[in-house]
C-alpha cells in the first residue's frame, strides 16, 4: 500500500488566503484612487503644494514599525516571549504615533491655507485627504490587530505558540507600511 500524505500539507491557511484576497482588493482601490488623482491633476483649479515635513517623520516611524514587527515575529518563533511582548508593544505604539503624525500633518496643511474639505477646498487637498485617510483607517485596523495579539501575549491563559496569527498580522502590517511608502513617493513625485 502506498502511503497517503496529509491533504493539509502545502495548503495555505484559510485566514492567510483571505488576507491576500483583501490585500489585492486594497491594492486595486488605491490604484484606482491614485489613477484618478493623476487624471484630475491635469484639469483646471489644481492647487500645487508640498507635503509638510511631518509626513517624512511619519514615514520613518512606519518603516521602523515594520522592522519591530519583523523582529517580534522572529522573537515569537524563537519563543522569546518577553522580547516578543516588548516588540509588539513598540510596534503598536509606533502605529498610533504614525496616525497621530498624519493628523498633525493635516492640521498643519489646514493652518497654512490648504482647505481640505468643504466650500473653498481644492481637489488636490481633498484627494490627499481621502487617500491618506483611507490609508490611516487601514493602519488603525492594523493597530487593532496588534492590540489583539498584544493582549494575547500578556494573557496568562494563552500558552499556544501558533505562529499563524502573528504571521497574518505581520504580513498585513508590512503591507500597510509598503502602501504608505508608495503613497508618499507618489505624492512627492507626481
Amino acid at each position: 500500500m502506498a502511503a497517503v500524505g496529509s491533504p493539509e500539507r502545502g495548503r495555505m491557511h484559510p485566514h492567510k488566503f483571505i488576507l491576500w484576497v483583501g490585500i489585492g482588493s486594497i491594492i486595486m482601490m488605491f490604484a484606482g484612487l491614485t489613477s484618478a488623482y493623476i487624471v484630475r491633476r491635469n484639469q483646471a483649479n489644481w492647487l500645487e503644494f508640498s507635503l509638510p515635513a511631518v509626513f517624512w517623520y511619519s514615514t520613518v516611524v512606519i518603516l521602523f514599525s515594520s522592522l519591530t514587527m519583523h523582529l517580534a515575529l522572529k522573537a515569537f518563533k524563537a519563543r522569546e516571549m518577553p522580547r516578543y511582548r516588548l516588540l509588539v508593544t513598540i510596534t503598536a505604539g509606533l502605529g498610533v504615533l504614525f496616525a497621530g503624525l498624519q493628523v498633525i500633518g493635516f492640521l498643519y496643511l489646514g493652518g497654512h491655507g490648504v482647505q481640505l474639505t468643504g466650500q473653498g477646498s481644492n481637489p488636490a487637498a481633498s484627494f490627499i485627504l481621502v487617500i491618506t485617510g483611507l490609508h490611516a483607517l487601514h493602519v488603525l485596523g492594523g493597530v487593532v490587530a496588534l492590540l489583539v495579539i498584544f493582549i494575547r501575549a500578556y494573557s496568562s491563559k494563552v500558552k499556544s505558540y501558533n505562529v499563524s496569527r502573528i504571521e497574518i498580522v505581520g504580513t498585513y502590517w508590512h503591507f500597510v507600511d509598503i502602501l504608505w511608502v508608495y503613497l508618499f513617493i507618489f505624492f512627492n513625485l507626481i
